[in-house]
């Protein structure tokens, strides 16, 4: 390849990465510019940031010659030019043409990328234009002076035909307020003080113009000449000679009747100010789905500096000219030798531990000293660039958000979307893989979960419903939840469905639980859905799901209720390279446990295991505790080299006395039968890639000091294992305290005698 080719490759890299910044913002900005539909004024700060992204990416396009892409972000900038520089309310229309239009240039910038056929721009274009031709101020001057359809009232009617014998001049007045006239001083307020002083009003009234602004009539009879206001035609007041026109149809006479019931609200109000209703605050947002604004929404006026107009809203600041952006890849290649990096200090540690007998104490002592500090820098060194690696998840949510949004308006759904703890922090890569998933389960949540609001006001639910997105930390574990107030899974129907496919045994249908309802969900093609629409029913969303959080060594976890709703809840590690474990033996085989899966270790008495069909449980925290014992899952029984018998390893367990290692959550977990404890390491992990020597079970390997290869534990393979082999917890429990009591009277017995 020659030099010119490695250069524009290299710049379309940029171009890709400086897009997707771009329309991230884009993104963030347009669910901030849709509290401010049909509202007279615009926050410019969201318009500027808009304009701005869109004005970036068709430059970078018209550099690489992305035409399509340069066209589509120039007719976009031309639209939000329109809505910063003239008096344009932003219309519901408007908003769904921006929003239509952002998706197509991702998809069409996605497709560049990718070298795929890219979608046809036409449509979008041509909407564009023609929304931009009905708004431009050359249409908007034509439309004000139009005379308009007015309804007056028989005592209104009554009185113009009295007046008009007495005047020279019967005027229609129009004024459409705006920002720019509001920081003059110039409203509505004002506009009718002046026509009271030229003569007799008669009818006052305000009306919704093609473009969706809000314009106000005045009738006034006068003897005064077009000459002596002719000035006012700056003050945005247009006129014309009255001619009455009859009004076509008696749904016209119902609206005026009901846009001059307002206006009377404004008349009697002591002040010109009409507040504005406050958004929701917080984390929280809400979309609505409303095809056409109520006259009550159109009338937010408030004739004061534009500060004052809308509530805050929050909006992305401008990027921070010391941010310097790195490819992940190089990022994953300096966590590979800062992984070489703990891997030889280890081997340091355990060279340091073979010829201290042989140093004197000073030397041995300073050793000691040099190899803590270098432990110490290590750490630091490490924490250092996990903080690099790491960014909010926010960055998944508002991309939720814009989705939700969608889909709404495409459902006729009702919904408030709650979002908390988008600060948390977690791995680039995780949040990238997470995308998918995350997107799955949104989607499910408002397709299946979210009912319509006929049946949530038959089941006497609010009308809208709610859909929530949290994050925490826990340790060394990130928890998210995505939890809706809907209908919850029928468990019944998912049965049913499992039955035809044959995915149940008889000891599965006598054992159902929330975990094996997990199970049949994420089942590949499973879903209850008849027929498959825009939104679910393939049956692939949740296979995407748990087969993802899998492979980063998560847990997926179900609640759900029958008419009250649903909650899953995945597990994962704040971050995949390098991280803390415990180094455990078993049958002379050491394996390594991530730090982030531990509850916690136990010793328990040989006769506190209770054997149950094949398997073995106990009793742990007034729960039942399914047992693994590490030998037989492995096939351990014996070691593999009698040369490995003895690892120089203190025995902790005593005789008759097993350690359990608990691992999971707190309603997925289970006991590990470990043999002794070597402590806690911090290591290096490598994933095993190869499907040829995927074990089930064993999520990758590592190096310890000495060189030798410990493999380490899948915490979620062995919990799903394991629960897919004993009974529901229910029957366990039952069993379990049968037994205790069985064990309890012997005793009394015993004592007895």
């Amino acid at each position: 390849m020659s030099e010119e080719n490695n250069i524009f490759t290299e710049f379309l890299d940029d171009y890709f990465a400086e897009c997707e910044e771009h329309l991230t913002n884009v993104q963030k900005q347009l669910l901030s510019l849709e509290n401010y539909i049909n509202q007279p004024e615009i926050d410019e700060t969201i318009v500027n940031q808009l304009f701005r992204s869109f004005h970036t990416i068709k430059g970078l396009s018209g550099m690489v010659g992305f035409k399509e892409v340069e066209n589509l972000s120039h007719q976009m900038e031309s639209y939000l030019k329109l809505l910063r520089d003239e008096p344009v309310i932003l219309s519901p229309f408007g908003f769904d043409i921006l929003l239509e239009s952002t998706k197509i240039l991702e998809q069409l910038i996605i497709t560049q990328q990718n070298k795929t056929d890219s979608p046809s721009i036409t449509n979008i274009v041509d909407q564009l234009t023609t929304l931009i031709e009905e708004i431009s101020p050359e249409k908007r001057t034509q439309s004000s002076v139009t005379p308009q359809q007015l309804k007056l009232t028989d005592q209104q009617t009554e009185n113009l035909k009295t007046l008009s014998k007495n005047y020279n001049y019967t005027w229609h007045f129009s004024f459409t307020p705006n920002s720019q006239l509001a920081e003059k001083g110039i409203n509505v307020n004002v506009i009718r003080s002046r026509l009271e002083a030229l003569g007799k009003l008669v009818h006052n009234a305000p009306r919704m113009t093609e473009t969706h602004d809000i314009a106000f009539d005045f009738i006034v009879v006068t003897n005064t000449s077009e000459t002596t206001f002719a000035s006012w035609l700056e003050d945005g007041l247009v006129w014309n000679p009255y001619q009455e026109i009859l009004p076509d149809s008696q749904e016209s006479e119902t609206e005026s009747e009901t846009v001059s019931l307002i206006f009377n609200s404004i008349e009697n109000s002591e002040s010109s100010e009409i507040s504005i209703l406050e958004q929701s605050k917080g984390s929280e947002i809400t979309v609505k789905n409303e095809d056409e604004p109520s006259p009550e929404s159109l009338l937010k006026i408030k004739p004061s500096t534009s500060s004052d107009l809308l509530p805050q809203v929050p909006t992305l600041t401008s990027q921070n000219p010391n941010v310097v952006r790195v490819e992940l890849s190089k990022l994953d290649h300096l966590m590979r030798i800062l992984g070489d990096l703990v891997i030889s200090r280890a081997k340091l540690d355990e060279n340091l531990k073979q010829v201290q007998s042989s140093l004197s104490a000073p030397q041995r002592r300073s050793l000691q000293e040099i190899n803590l500090t270098l432990e110490r820098q290590m750490r630091d060194i490490r924490e250092g660039f996990m903080r690099v690696r790491l960014v909010p998840i926010g960055e998944i949510f508002s991309r939720m958000q814009f989705v939700v949004r969608d889909l709404v308006r495409s459902s006729k759904k009702h919904l408030n979307l709650e979002i908390s703890g988008q600060n948390t922090e977690i791995d680039k890569l995780v949040v990238e893989r997470m995308l998918d998933p995350m997107l799955h389960l949104v989607r499910n949540a408002v397709g299946h979960g979210i009912e319509s609001p006929e049946e949530r006001f038959e089941a006497h639910k609010p009308a809208n419903a709610k859909v929530s997105l949290r994050a925490k930390t826990a340790g060394e574990m990130v928890i998210i939840e995505i939890e809706d107030d809907g209908k919850g899974i029928d468990q019944e129907k998912v049965l049913l469905k499992a039955k035809e496919k044959g995915l149940l045994t008889e000891f599965d249908q006598e054992n159902i639980d929330h975990f094996t309802i997990l199970e049949l969900l994420c089942h590949p093609g499973f879903s209850t859905q008849e027929k498959a629409d825009l939104v679910s029913g393939r049956g692939v969303g949740m296979t995407v799901v748990k087969n993802t959080v899998t492979e980063l060594g998560g847990i997926v976890e179900l609640t759900t209720q029958k008419g009250k709703g649903t909650c899953f809840r995945i597990q994962l590690p704040l971050t995949l390279a390098i991280a803390d474990a415990l180094i455990i033996v078993v049958k002379n085989q050491r394996f390594a446990i991530p730090q982030a899966s531990i509850r916690e270790i136990i010793l328990i008495s040989e006769t506190e295991i209770i054997p149950l069909e094949n398997n073995e449980i106990m009793t742990y925290r007034n729960q039942v505790l399914p047992i693994k014992r590490l030998a037989k899952v492995f096939n351990l029984e014996s070691p593999l080299n009698p040369r490995e018998n003895n690892l120089n390893i203190p025995v902790l367990s005593k005789d008759n006395y097993f350690q359990i290692v608990v691992i999971g959550t707190q309603t997925n977990a289970i006991g590990l039968v470990i043999d002794q404890i070597i402590g806690m390491r911090e290591i290096v992990v490598r994933p095993l890639i190869d499907p040829l020597i995927k074990v089930m079970g064993i999520a990758g390997a590592t190096e310890l000091g000495d060189g030798r290869v410990v493999l380490i534990l899948d915490a979620s393979a062995l919990i799903q294992n394991s629960k897919s082999k004993i009974p529901n917890s229910q029957l366990l429990i039952q069993r379990t305290k049968d037994k205790e009591q069985r064990t309890k009277d012997k005793e009394q017995r015993t004592n007895d005698k």
